[in-house]
């Protein structure tokens, strides 16, 4: 393939995805219009945010044997065409309960688009070429949710809510028309039978799961009993899944590929990033606005310096890690995003913004040098017909937990500062609560670095480990 056919292909999955990014993040700040517009209140009105989560992650799970049915392409195109049809609900929503379910067949679309994005990069792209190539994509991607909040405002001041739908359908038709010329086209695989119970029981996990998390919006919301059984269900049926998985023969999601060190090693990487990404979502706007007093303009200023930094670093960590192999790239990532998660945290009353906003360019520049670096690796560890499984699971991992860790980051705020969280608090409380969350992760981050040490040192292009035996005999 001509290296301007493999750009294309680079392209073309960069439209969708960077679709689905812009979109998620930039209705965030419109759910106030969404409140005016359906006369709803704040808790039905996060379900379009909520329902989109839910019903994406209970679609990742199919995409591997989705596509082992029609084929990559065949897949990821459909995908982007539910992505233009529930747009177009959306934009021509007239109830609540329209725009609840458009967001659901967006989720459902991008449940199914995301794990195939670097499975297609990597079927025209050598093991030796996926650092420079992915590290182009995940600067994009990274900038993406920090510039949506700013075009879903602009969009939502000159033309309204719709606007933030419509906004999709142009680029989802161009994504669309011209995937169909350049993606490659691939087979479907050996037609393996359906693992009904297994999906049944992750769907069932991860809806349950994300819905619980949607509902502990304070500390007494634990003891409530229906979030109590909601919550035990949900672990009851990750549990099975996972024993019923281990046994079967051609599960949905074949968990042994966790006995590949590179795979292993990356995935628990990107999960404790993933921890401190969304976490630093929590704890900054506290941090600059209720304790060094700056205005909300400044939390999104801050924000957009780790995005431009992790953009930036993550085109020069895909470069070095096809260069020299992913032990030093990574390794350096972490070590700069722990040290500058753990200077937030011993942060003073009167720090200036400037160095917030230094400190979250340092946080950005690790998070570009190990977090699609990892990935990438982590992938590349596989066998080549594994690799959509292993993003599937590599994105379930990171979305669950990263998910949990922010309620957990919330409860303990809540519980440092007691009842009176958003009355008349004291700014030293509360800078002590915010330095404790920040200090944890930061130590999170740093205790990652000997799995990174225990990748190889050489080029990146090494031949993939060789598959379990359980593997090997399917």
């Amino acid at each position: 393939m001509r290296v301007t056919a493999r750009g294309l292909v680079v392209v073309n999955v960069l439209l969708g995805t960077l679709t689905v990014s812009l979109n998620n993040s930039s209705l965030n700040p419109a759910l106030p219009a969404f409140m005016d517009a359906f006369a709803i209140g704040p808790l039905l009105a996060t379900w379009i945010v909520a329902a989109f989560m839910v019903s994406m992650g209970m679609s990742m799970p199919l995409t591997s044997f989705l596509s082992q049915r029609v084929g990559r392409k065949r897949l990821y195109l459909g995908g982007v065409g539910l992505f233009v049809g529930g747009s177009l609900l959306g934009a021509l929503a007239t109830s609540i309960a329209l725009v609840i379910a458009a967001r659901v067949v967006q989720g459902i679309a991008s449940g199914l688009m995301i794990p195939l994005s670097l499975a297609i990069i990597f079927s025209v792209y050598a093991k030796g070429e996926r650092g420079r190539v992915t590290g182009l994509w995940g600067a994009a991607v990274m900038l993406a949710p920090a510039l949506g909040p700013l075009c879903g405002s602009l969009l939502l001041e000159g033309f309204g809510w719709r606007a933030l739908f419509l906004m999709n359908v142009p680029i989802g038709v161009l994504a669309l028309l011209l995937g169909i010329g350049v993606l490659p086209a691939d087979e479907a695989a050996e037609r393996k039978p359906f693992d009904l119970a297994g999906y049944l029981l992750i769907a069932t996990g991860i809806g349950l799961l994300m819905i619980v998390i949607g509902r502990l919006h304070h500390a007494q919301a634990l003891l409530e009993p229906l979030n109590i059984g909601l919550l035990l269900l949900a672990i009851f049926c990750l549990l099975a899944f996972v024993r019923l998985e281990l046994r079967l023969a051609a599960p949905l999601l074949d968990l042994r590929l966790f006995a590949l060190r590179g795979y292993r090693l990356s995935v628990i990487i990107a999960v404790v990033q993933s921890v401190g990404m969304f976490e630093c979502l929590v704890l900054l706007p506290l941090l600059v606005q209720l304790v060094l007093g700056y205005s909300a303009i400044w939390t999104g200023l801050a924000l957009l310096c780790t995005a431009v930094f992790a953009s930036l670093f993550g085109h020069f960590g895909g470069k070095w890690l096809d260069r020299y192999g992913p032990r030093g790239v990574v390794s350096c990532g972490l070590l700069l995003t722990g040290v500058a998660t753990l200077a937030l945290g011993l942060l003073g009353a009167q720090a200036s913004i400037g160095l917030v906003c230094l400190l979250m360019m340092l946080r950005g520049a690790g998070l570009g040098l190990s977090y699609l670096p990892v990935t990438t690796a982590g992938l590349s560890a596989l066998p080549e017909a594994m690799v959509t499984q292993g993003a599937a699971m590599n994105n379930i991992s990171r979305r669950l937990v990263a998910s949990l860790a922010i309620v957990i980051a919330s409860l303990w705020l809540e519980w440092r500062l007691g009842a009176e969280m958003g009355a008349a608090v004291e700014q030293a409380g509360t800078l002590v609560a915010i330095s404790e969350v920040f200090l944890a992760t930061g130590l999170l981050t740093l205790l990652a670095l000997p799995c990174a040490w225990r990748f190889p040192a050489g080029a990146a292009d090494e031949p993939a480990e060789a598959p379990p035996a359980a593997l090997e005999q399917r």
